[in-house]
């Protein structure tokens, strides 16, 4: 069993640690929660109070789970992050959801002092974190990637090879960029209906059925009702918060930008997410971005 440097508590991070100590991993935890490091140690991980006091000399790998590229950049090559008694070889796992760039600047560092690197961005949300059915994109080289697959496997039900270093936040992006598309077509095509006298379970019905079918609608259906599992029938509690899609439309636009892409649905998706922003209403599941189309925010 490997011993685990895991950083990064959070919704995501917590559950995802916890399945490495269930596997039985020895996990040392770090997150400036006391409430989230205490909940991983009552399950058996180690606490680490200093990530620059804590010596790391029998960590043979770092998991991390943080909040954007500063944060990821900061532990990995700052003065305060990562102990420098960690050994030569360590893998390091990135599964923050970060820009290109970064991802691929601390790559390049990381294996320049001899380290190992992938990131590995996650989609499934929390649910899917706490069941260990994760989706992961993973970028880095093709003997890292192998090495980093069965912690991986742990914590995920599907583990994808995108490339090298950064491609996996590439994948994130673009698919995020996709969902956050798709489901607002899906609330427009619902508002429709509905404005049109066709009620939401016989759409739901023809549409699931018909060309017009997709993820957004027959798993997360925006409308309450036809998905009964669809945070639609909990008054769009989330799930994957509309705060998170606006932070990835706006690294797909970012990253857009940075290639010269054309991606104008892209763009106008992360302009009607940010009406739920100013809103103060971007704490509801993604799909809550039925009742901006509705007229109801």
């Amino acid at each position: 069993m490997a011993e685990i440097l895991f950083i990064g508590l959070g919704n995501m991070g917590g559950p995802m640690a916890s399945n490495l100590v269930k596997s039985g991993h020895k996990v040392h935890v770090f997150d400036l929660s006391k409430v989230a490091v205490d909940s991983l140690v009552s399950q058996g991980a180690v606490e680490v109070t200093s990530l620059n006091a804590f010596h790391g000399s029998a960590i043979d790998t770092v998991v991390t789970m943080l909040p954007s590229g500063k944060h990821v950049e900061s532990v990995y090559l700052g003065e305060e992050g990562l102990p420098s008694t960690l050994k030569q070889g360590v893998l390091n796992i990135d599964c923050s959801t970060i820009d290109v760039e970064t991802a691929r600047r601390v790559g390049e560092q990381l294996i320049s002092k001899g380290q190992l690197f992938v990131d590995a961005p996650v989609s499934g949300g929390t649910a899917a974190a706490t069941a260990g059915t994760l989706t992961f994109m993973v970028g880095g080289e093709t003997s890292s990637f192998e090495k980093a697959k069965p912690f991986l496997d742990v914590m995920g039900k599907n583990v994808f090879h995108a490339g090298d270093a950064g491609n996996g936040q590439v994948a994130k992006i673009c698919n995020n960029m996709l969902l956050g598309i798709h489901m607002i077509g899906t609330c427009e095509a619902f508002n429709l209906a509905d404005k049109l006298g066709l009620d939401a379970q016989t759409f739901f019905d023809i549409a699931s059925t018909a060309s017009g079918q997709n993820w957004s609608m027959t798993s997360y259906c925006p409308a309450p009702g036809p998905v009964e599992a669809a945070p639609s029938n909990r008054d769009y509690q989330p799930g994957f918060a509309a705060a998170m899609m606006l932070k990835d439309l706006r690294l797909a636009q970012e990253a857009a930008s940075s290639a010269r892409a054309s991606t104008p649905l892209g763009a106008q998706a992360e302009a009607l997410y940010a009406l739920m922003e100013s809103a103060q209403k971007d704490d509801l599941d993604f799909s809550g971005i039925m009742k901006l189309i509705q007229g109801r925010l």
